[in-house]
Formats: structure tokens, sequence, C-alpha cells
């Protein structure tokens, strides 16, 4: 591949969490259905993790153009048969471009979606964007459908590791709406869309993977 064409970008933090969050995924996923990644970023968790989830499909998305051109250039470089071409999807959007048939993506009648999965998000995003996530959840998923977020949080308003309050400082004073999230905030506002808290998994470097499960 020419250098001065290859779009891919990279996150160095994804080979060092990538397979810890593969391994909560297998133990939590519906076994069959489509995986919606929200905010998909670099494109490397997905093109890692959509192999190793089969028979189930992974559909990555990302409002940003150059994210969306990583992603399709990491599927370029790593073909992969269960996973589809990246799509433009805003998280705080009132309605998702999947319900607005705005995209065009595959037949989701086969594999609709069963899962979201939103790795390092919500922390370096404003409210709107996880309230709407969760709101988003709730209109799309089914019945025992999984919402998935990993990255750092705070636990009753206390931050579990000195290097996670500091990382909050930092993210704050590039932007006051960004910052390390609450579980208890985030766990309210989930269930106030009808996702229980489901599961818990402490991960490496003072992170959470943290599981919803969409209740009857």
């Amino acid at each position: 591949m020419d250098d001065s064409l290859d779009l891919r970008r990279y996150a160095p933090a994804t080979e060092r969490n990538r397979e810890p969050i593969l391994a909560v995924l297998q133990q939590v996923l519906p076994p069959t259905g489509t995986i919606l990644e929200i905010s998909s970023g670099t494109g490397e968790h997905g093109i890692f993790m959509a192999p190793q989830l089969a028979p189930r499909d992974w559909l990555p998305s990302d409002p940003n153009p150059d994210a969306r051109a990583s992603i399709a250039a990491w599927q370029r470089f790593a073909p992969c048969d269960n996973m589809y071409l990246p799509i433009d999807l805003d998280a705080s959007s009132s309605e998702w471009s999947i319900e607005s048939g705005s995209v065009t993506i595959g037949d989701l009648t086969q594999q609709p979606i069963t899962a979201i999965v939103n790795i390092n998000m919500i922390h370096i995003a404003p409210k709107s964007a996880y309230l709407g996530l969760f709101a988003g959840a709730q209109r799309i998923l089914p019945i025992g459908g999984i919402l998935y977020l990993y990255g750092p949080f705070k636990q009753s308003g206390v931050h579990t590791a000195p290097s996670n309050a500091a990382f909050d400082e930092s993210l704050r004073s590039q932007n006051p709406a960004w910052g390390v999230r609450d579980l208890e905030e985030i766990t309210t506002v989930a269930q106030s869309h009808h996702l229980e808290l489901y599961r818990i998994y402490t991960m490496p470097a003072n992170n959470l993977s943290v599981v919803f499960k969409v209740a009857a």
C-alpha cells in the first residue's frame, strides 16, 4: 500500500485494552445479531474484534469523517466479511441515522442490532452524547439487548485512582463539558431508559467495563 494514501489512524491504548475488552464481550454479548459500535474512532477495535465475534456482525460508526476514513482504511488493510463499512452516526441526535434511513447498510432483518458497544467516548464528549446514547439504546435494542461501556468512572463521586483524577482534570481543562463520569449518575440515566445494570468488570489501567441490559 502507498503510505501517502494510507488513512489509517492509530490509538496507542487500543493494543493495551482490546484483548481484555474482547474477553468481556465474549461473555456478555447475545450469541447472534449485529453489534453497533458508537464512536468507533480509529476503527482498530472493530477490525480486531469483528472476526473473533462471528457469527455476529459488527457495524462501526462515527460522526467524524476522518475517523470513518480511518475505519475504511483499516478494512481495506484487513478485510473482514462480518464487518460493515462505517456509517455517520451522532449519538447525541434525537434520531439516529440508522433510524431515519439517511444511511444505507445491509439487511438488518436477518441480523438485527442486539448490542451497542461504546469504548472511551463518554468522558471525552458532552453530557448530551451519553444522554443520547442511552435514549438511542432504548429505541433500538430488543429486550435482553446489551449496552457495553468501557472507560474510567468515578464511583460514589470519588475517583478510583489518582491517575484518573489527573486525567479528569486534564480533560476538563481542554473542554469544561468533558470529564470522567460518575457511575451512579450513569446508572440512574440508564434506568430511566429501561436499561438495568447487569455487570461491572474491573479492567486494566483503572478502567471499567459496565454492562447494561434492556429490561422487559
